[in-house]
C-alpha cells in the first residue's frame, strides 16, 4: 500500500526584546545562571505580570508577514503543568483567542512554488532550562530564560515531504530575520521546531495517528528526523501494528528517533484565561503602524532580483537568504553595474570565504566597495581573474582595499601586445613538437600553450589577449 505523510509544524522564535515577556529583567544570553530573575518571572505569590509592549509589536508584525488575520481580542491563558523549570507551574501562553489565524507563506517545492497555511501565530512565555551534570546524577535549573517573549507559529498540516518541512522552515526562520525580530540562532534555541508528523493511505482523507518530534536543532535535523519517522511508521502499519501516539526525541548521533512520553491532549494542560492578565485588544493603530514598518521580504526580493538584475533564480534565492546578504550585494551592484559579475563572485569566493569564519555579512573584511572596485580591475584588464582571486584572498586576509595589493605585489596585468607576442613565439619556438602535433589537428593543446604563456608571465598575462596572439602565431607556421 503507498502512503503519504502529513506533516505540521510548530515553530517556537524567541523575540528579539530587552526585556522579557511579563517583568522587566533582562533577556541577554549567557549571563550567570539565575541572574536574570525577579519574583514575577520566579513565579512568587502576589507578583503580577505585565505585557511587554514591544513583544506585542513584534508579533503582530510576524503575522502580517505571514498574511495572518489579527484578532482584535486575544486572550491569555495559563497551561498547566509541571517540570522543574517551570517555577510558576504554569506557562503563560494562549489558547483559543490567539493573536492571529489563517494565515500562509509561499515556499519552493521540487514541484514549484506551494502555499503552505498558517493555522496560528500566539504569544507565550519561554520556560527554564535544565542542566545534566554529566559525572554526577544532579540536574541544575536555570532560570535566566524563564519569562522570554516568545511566539509559536502553528502550521496546517499541508507539509507532504521532509524536503517541504525544510523549505517551509528556511522561509519562516527567513522572514523573522528580516523583520529583525529574532536572531534565528537555532544553537542558542531561540529558533526551534517540533514536528507532527502521520501517514496515511493515498487517497484517504483520514488522518493517522500523529507522533511529535522533538530536539531537532537544524534545518538537516529536521529532514532527517522526519524521514526516519516516516519510514518507522510505514514499517510498523505495513507489519500489522498500530502507531501509539507520543512525543519522541530525535538523536543526531544515530539519526533515530527515541520515545519521550506519552502524547499530551490540550485537555491534559487544563488551559484557563489568566486572572492576572486582562483581554488583550490589537488597536487599528497598532497594526497599520506594524503593516508600514514591513520591509521588502525574502520572497518578494528574491523575485524583484531575478527580474531586475537578471540573476539566476536559485543565485537570487541564497544572495536574499539574509537581509545583510542582500543589501551587501545591492551595495556592490551600486559600485559595479554588473549584477551577473557580482552575483558570480559573490556566490563563490565570497561565499566561500565568508563560510570560513564565525561573523556574519556585516563584519566580513571586505566590503561593497572594495569589492567593487575589484571587479572593475578585472573588468578594465589590470588584473586578470585568476589574479582578482588571489588578490580577493590577500584582501580577506589583511582588510587591505584591491589596487593597494595589486600595487604592492606588482600584479598589473601583462597587456603589451608587443611583449606578449615576444614570449609566445619563444614558447612556440621551444616547443616544435607540440606545434606540429597542433598544426596536426590536436586543437586541444592551444590550452597547453596559454599556460606555459601565464607561467612565463606568472599569471599575469592577459588572457584573452594570449589566445589572440596565439592563433595568429600558430597559424604562421602553416606557411
Amino acid at each position: 500500500m503507498e502512503f503519504e505523510a502529513v506533516i505540521g509544524l510548530e515553530v517556537h522564535a524567541q523575540l528579539l526584546t530587552d526585556s522579557k515577556a511579563f517583568c522587566s529583567c533582562t533577556t541577554k544570553f549567557g549571563s550567570e545562571p539565575n541572574s536574570n530573575t525577579c519574583p514575577i518571572c520566579q513565579g512568587m505569590p502576589g507578583s503580577l505580570p505585565v505585557l511587554n509592549r514591544k513583544a506585542l509589536e513584534y508579533t503582530v508584525l510576524m503575522s502580517l508577514a505571514c498574511n495572518c488575520r489579527i484578532n482584535e481580542i486575544s486572550r491569555f491563558a495559563r497551561k498547566n503543568y509541571y517540570y522543574p523549570d517551570l517555577p510558576k507551574n504554569y506557562q503563560i501562553s494562549q489558547y483559543e483567542l490567539p493573536v492571529a489565524e489563517h494565515g500562509w507563506i509561499e515556499i519552493d517545492t521540487s514541484s514549484g512554488p506551494r502555499r503552505i497555511g498558517i493555522t496560528r501565530i500566539h504569544m507565550e512565555e519561554d520556560a527554564g532550562k535544565l542542566i545534566h551534570d554529566e559525572r554526577k546524577p544532579f540536574s541544575y535549573v536555570d532560570l535566566n530564560r524563564t519569562g522570554v517573549p516568545l511566539i509559536e507559529i502553528v502550521s496546517e498540516p499541508e507539509i507532504r515531504t521532509p524536503e517541504e518541512a525544510a523549505s517551509y522552515l528556511r522561509a519562516v526562520h527567513s522572514i523573522l530575520v528580516y523583520l529583525g525580530i529574532c536572531d534565528g540562532n537555532m544553537e542558542e534555541g531561540s529558533f526551534r521546531c517540533d514536528a507532527n508528523v502521520s501517514i496515511r493511505p493515498n487517497g484517504q482523507r483520514e488522518l493517522g495517528t500523529k507522533t511529535e518530534l522533538k530536539n531537532m536543532n537544524s534545518f538537516k535535523n529536521v529532514q532527517k528526523g522526519l524521514h526516519y519517522e516516516i519510514e518507522r511508521h510505514g514499517e510498523v502499519l505495513g507489519a500489522g501494528g498500530k502507531i501509539v501516539q507520543e512525543t519522541r526525541l530525535f538523536d543526531p548521533s544515530t539519526g533515530a528517533t527515541v520515545s519521550m512520553r506519552s502524547k499530551e491532549q490540550a485537555h491534559d494542560y487544563r488551559y484557563f484565561p489568566d486572572p492576572d492578565l486582562l483581554p488583550l485588544r490589537v488597536e487599528p493603530e497598532l497594526i497599520e503602524k506594524m503593516r508600514g514598518s514591513l520591509p521588502e521580504l525574502p520572497r518578494e526580493k528574491k523575485e524583484r532580483f531575478v527580474r531586475d538584475f537578471g540573476i539566476p533564480e536559485y543565485d537570487a534565492g541564497v544572495l536574499t537568504s539574509e537581509r545583510s546578504l542582500a543589501q551587501y550585494f545591492e551595495d556592490t551592484v551600486a559600485i559595479f553595474p554588473n549584477p551577473k559579475s557580482v552575483s558570480n563572485w559573490m556566490m563563490t569566493e565570497f561565499m566561500r570565504a565568508l563560510k570560513g569564519q564565525d561573523a556574519g555579512v556585516v563584519s566580513a573584511p571586505v566590503d561593497p566597495e572594495n569589492l567593487g572596485q575589484l571587479l572593475k580591475m578585472i573588468e578594465d584588464g589590470i588584473i586578470s581573474g585568476k589574479i582578482g582571486k588571489t588578490v580577493f584572498e590577500e584582501m580577506w586576509s589583511s582588510g587591505r582595499g584591491a589596487d593597494q595589493i595589486v600595487k604592492e605585489k606588482g600584479l598589473v596585468q601583462v597587456s603589451d601586445v608587443s611583449e606578449l607576442t615576444d614570449i609566445i613565439r619563444t614558447i612556440l619556438d621551444e616547443n616544435p613538437n607540440q606545434v606540429a602535433r597542433y598544426l596536426g589537428g590536436k586543437n586541444q593543446l592551444l590550452a597547453f600553450f596559454v599556460g606555459q604563456t601565464m607561467k612565463a608571465t606568472r599569471g599575469k598575462a592577459n588572457p584573452q589577449l594570449v589566445n589572440e596572439i596565439l592563433l595568429v602565431e600558430l597559424e604562421k607556421f602553416r606557411n
